[in-house]
Order: C-alpha cells, then sequence, then structure tokens
C-alpha cells in the first residue's frame, strides 16, 4: 500500500515558481509538500540568462513587465545580497543599424525612470574612442555606444535557497518524484491530491492536499491534463553558448541577422552569450541545442566582438520558455506577461490552479500573488514577508579572509562558497574545523570543496552526482567534469551510502550529460580537445557510454 501524505497546498514543479511559491505559503505557516521530478531548477530556471534585469526590451509593449521586474530585482538584491552581481552592459551602435543613437537614447531614457527601482545606475553614451578604450575587443566600425547596468544571479542556486527557506519553515521539498496522476473526489470531481513516484526508488507515494498547484512552467499543460483540463502556451526555445573564461568583463550587446538582440555576458566564472527565442514543439524532456543555432549565436556576437570565435565554447544550455499564447506575433514579441489559473473557475477542475508565463526577474511577485490566492481560497489571513525576509545566506555579511585562514582554503575557494552559501558557508566547512586536514578541492574549475558535496548530501536534499551540477557547479567549467566527475562521485556517494557500481554509474551519467551539452558546439581543434576528455572519462576510468 503507499504511503500517503497529508498536507494543505501540494506544489508540482521545483522551478523558481514552485519553490518561490512554497517559501511564500511557508512563511505565512502554511503546510506545503512540493515534488519536482528531476532536481531543483533543472528546467526553464536553468536555462534562464540568469539576470534580475528589469528587461529594456519589453518597456514599449509590456512596461508593467518591466515595472514589476525592476522591484523585483530590488528585493532580490535584499534577500538574498550573496547570489547577486551588478553586470555593467555595453551597447555599440553601427551605421547600419535599423534605430539610430538618438531613437536608442530616449528608449534608454524611459528606463532610467525604473533604475531607482532595481538599485541600477542611469545610461551613459559613448564616443567610438572612449567605448574602444573601455572594451579594446569591439568591431572597430561602431560609430558609439551607451551604457547601463543589470544584476546577475546564480539562477539554481536561488531556486534552492528558496526551497531550503520553505523546509526549514515546515514544507516538505521531494526531488526526482514525478506526480504520475491526479486524484480527484470522484469523475469531474475536485482534484484532491497527486500520486507520485519516486524515480530513483521506483515506488509510489500518495499526497492528499486541498488544493494542488501546478508550477510546472512549459510543462503545465501536461500536470493540467491529468485533470481533463486544457490550455495553451506558446513555448519558446532558448540556447546560450558558455564560455570557459570571461569574453570580456562588460556585457557587449549583439544583434542577429534577423534583427534580434542579444548579448555575450559575464556570469560567474564564465561568459555566456545569447538568447535565441524559437517556437518549440519538440520533446520537453530531450531539448538539444543545434549546430544551427550555436552559429546563429556566434554570428550575433562576431558583429560586436570580431575576435569571439577565439573564445573557447565549453558547453551549450538549452530550455524552454513557458510563454502565454499569442497568434500573429514573431516569438520575441510575445508577452513576458503572467497569469494563475483557477481550474474551478475557469475549468472543471475545482482544486487545481496553474501559474504560467512570467520571467525569473519577477518570480518573487509572482509568487505572491499565488500565494495570495491560496491564501484566500484556505481562509488564511497571513500578509507575504517574502521581500523583507533574508533567504539562508543573506542573513549577514561574509568576512571571506577570515574564513580563508580560520578553515585553511584558499581565497578563490572562499569566494566561490560565500558566493553559494552567503553567511552560512561557516556551516559547511564547520565539520571540517581542527581537522588534521584542510578541505580537499574536488572540482578545481569552480572550485567546489569535498566538504560542499557532503553538506548539499546531509542537509540540502541532494539524490544524485548531477544534481550538483545546479546546486554547486560542479563540473560546468573547463574540464567539464573530466578531472572531478570520479573523485566527486566518491565523496557523494561515501555520503550517501552508495554501492561502487552506483557511484560508477552516476560519474558517466554526469560526464555523458556534459558531453551532450558540449557536443554542438563543437568546432576546429575544440573537436579533438573533447574527445581527449572523453577518452579519459569514458575510456581510462573504465566507465561505459552505453547510458539511456
Amino acid at each position: 500500500m503507499s504511503r500517503v501524505l497529508r498536507t494543505r497546498v501540494l506544489i508540482i514543479g521545483g522551478g523558481i515558481n514552485g519553490t518561490g511559491i512554497a517559501r511564500d505559503l511557508a512563511l505565512r505557516g502554511i503546510d506545503v509538500v512540493l515534488v519536482e521530478k528531476k532536481e531543483l531548477g533543472s528546467g526553464t530556471t536553468w536555462a534562464s540568462s540568469g539576470m534580475i534585469h528589469g528587461g529594456l526590451r519589453y518597456l514599449q509593449k509590456d512596461p508593467e513587465v518591466t515595472l514589476h521586474s525592476c522591484v523585483d530585482s530590488g528585493a532580490i538584491q535584499r534577500i538574498a545580497p550573496h547570489l547577486i552581481f551588478r553586470i555593467p552592459f555595453l551597447m555599440p551602435v553601427f551605421r547600419d543599424d535599423p534605430i539610430g543613437p538618438e531613437i536608442i537614447e530616449i528608449g534608454l531614457e524611459m528606463y532610467d525612470q525604473f533604475v531607482p527601482h532595481k538599485n541600477g545606475r542611469p545610461h551613459g553614451r559613448l564616443t567610438k574612442a572612449q567605448a574602444l578604450e573601455l572594451e579594446p575587443k569591439l568591431s572597430p566600425h561602431i560609430e558609439g555606444a551607451f551604457t547601463l547596468d543589470e544584476w546577475g544571479v546564480d539562477a539554481a542556486r536561488l531556486c534552492a535557497a528558496n526551497a531550503l527557506d520553505a523546509a526549514d519553515r515546515g514544507a516538505r521539498v521531494f526531488t526526482h518524484c514525478a506526480a504520475r496522476e491526479l486524484l480527484r473526489e470522484k469523475p469531474g470531481g475536485r482534484v484532491t491530491g497527486a500520486r507520485v513516484r519516486d524515480r530513483l526508488r521506483g515506488d509510489d507515494f500518495v499526497v492528499e492536499a486541498d488544493l494542488v498547484m501546478n508550477a510546472t512552467g512549459p510543462w503545465g499543460p501536461q500536470v493540467a491534463e491529468l485533470a481533463g483540463e486544457a490550455f495553451r502556451l506558446r513555448p519558446g526555445k532558448g540556447i546560450h553558448l558558455v564560455f570557459e573564461r570571461r569574453v570580456s568583463p562588460l556585457a557587449v550587446y549583439a544583434r542577429g541577422v534577423d534583427g534580434r538582440d542579444m548579448f555575450v555576458f559575464p556570469h560567474e566564472q564564465n561568459s555566456m552569450a545569447g538568447t535565441t527565442d524559437d517556437d518549440y514543439y519538440g520533446d520537453l524532456d530531450r531539448i538539444e541545442t543545434s549546430e544551427d543555432e550555436a552559429a546563429y549565436v556566434l554570428e550575433a556576437m562576431e558583429r560586436s566582438i570580431p575576435s569571439i570565435r577565439e573564445h573557447r565554447v565549453v558547453h551549450a544550455i538549452q530550455g524552454v520558455r513557458p510563454t502565454m499564447f499569442g497568434f500573429g506575433a514573431y516569438e520575441d514579441e510575445l508577452s513576458r506577461d503572467y497569469r494563475v489559473i483557477d481550474h474551478g473557475a475557469e475549468g472543471d477542475a475545482p482544486g487545481l490552479l496553474t501559474i504560467t508565463g512570467g520571467k525569473l526577474a519577477s518570480y518573487r511577485l509572482m509568487a505572491e500573488d499565488a500565494a495570495d490566492q491560496i491564501a484566500e481560497r484556505l481562509g488564511v489571513d497571513a500578509p507575504c514577508r517574502t521581500a523583507e525576509l533574508p533567504l539562508p545566506g543573506g542573513e549577514a555579511s561574509l568576512d571571506l579572509e577570515a574564513v580563508s585562514r580560520r578553515f585553511r582554503i584558499g581565497m578563490p575557494a572562499a569566494l566561490r562558497l560565500g558566493f553559494r552559501h552567503g553567511v552560512r558557508a561557516e556551516r559547511v566547512l564547520a565539520p571540517m574545523e581542527g581537522a588534521r586536514t584542510p578541505p580537499r578541492i574536488v572540482c578545481a574549475c569552480e572550485p567546489v570543496l569535498d566538504t560542499e558535496l557532503r553538506h548539499v548530501a546531509r542537509h540540502e536534499g541532494v539524490r544524485k552526482l548531477s544534481d550538483c551540477t545546479l546546486r554547486v557547479r560542479l563540473g560546468v567549467g573547463a574540464c567539464q567534469g573530466a578531472a572531478c566527475a570520479a573523485a566527486a562521485a566518491a565523496v557523494l556517494g561515501e555520503e550517501l551510502g552508495w554501492e561502487p557500481d552506483r557511484a560508477i554509474r552516476e560519474a558517466t551519467e554526469l560526464a555523458a550529460g556534459r558531453w551532450r551539452d558540449v557536443a554542438p558546439v563543437l568546432d576546429g581543434e575544440q573537436v579533438a580537445a573533447m574527445e581527449i576528455h572523453r577518452a579519459v572519462l569514458f575510456g581510462q576510468l573504465g566507465f561505459s557510454e552505453d547510458l539511456p
């Protein structure tokens, strides 16, 4: 007989919207169960540009989207100061641009009105000489440039922080658990929960709930269909190319051959370039980057930074946006607004709600709106507190030099640990205090310490090695897992009690996943380099590539 959990709200989907709603509800004292079929943030959240930006390009058609994003950017900076970083932007101007500098500046002056909400700086205008002095890699064909700024964030870690805070306040969070069936009082009656499959253990359990929130992003229509409900999205695929190192300390705007605005921007240890926006009709669980898409992005970047192809692309990130349906418009003209759908009022499934649309930058406001509606239905009179109460790690500042000395770790490791965990980095390192040997670096690219892997297994619910790619950025740097997969599997396996065969399988899955993400972007000498990586992982270490 399946075990049964009872809760007031079941949230299906552990992306930024689902975890944000879980945290908001838990802060209001509402009992919550959240289930995610993979790792937290592994869908659209991970595939985002990792920016809590206002959205300059939405200003003309969706000014409220820009306003909400800027307001929420300010809130996120307050509650998660350790996870955010300022990104200065350069917008080069060319003679053949469809919009001249005077019109561009009018738009930037309008955007400046929103700057105080997101703690930004007003735009500036540069001559050609000033722009080239600031970034010599810019094309010599530019006529000038504009400056502005936005904020970057580790989106996957932000997602995990929301889930961790929700769990600290009583929520129950289950990863690698997929909702297989929505339960109803009777055929056509109220939705009362879901039957959930633990994909790692292979068994089912039942979650009974007063309300079910479908927060599965582009998978939303599939989940709603379990209750016989239908609504339309217009899923939009986007890709990013990730470079081994910083292409520039600045984000640089670029324009695709079709006129689409993109940019290459510094993000944590790497740089990212993108993003595309194309209608997507394929398998949501197997999204891949094509060689054409990679070439399209590089061509766009090359117009602004002619030397872009000299920089090594280490992998691609791909995902699908849950864009609300609109007919007769190009993909990037679709609204980035959101909706909370009550399937009892708008359909025939009372007890089921769906949140869809939106963007990362306004996730907290979206969660507040959804939580307000849920609380009203449950008769709970408690205000939202997510704009002021810090997320885990954001409670105070951290003396990184003191941490480096106290726990005998280098400053690069202390910096990255402080970025991911904030002031709680000391908790991560605490088991190693006074140990005969200092913490060991497992992944030098980031770097990731063995004690951090043990921490996320013991205290954050990590269940698979591949989870650590999102949770602590394991294997996303230059080596793409070649230098760390085996060692990390050994550490995590010891902590989680894996048999040797399981540890080998986990390392193989991580390596195979990294290969899939890099294969479409290989060119020239990179092909030979990555084949050497594969030989190390799948040859010398005895791993098998025979994976599903």
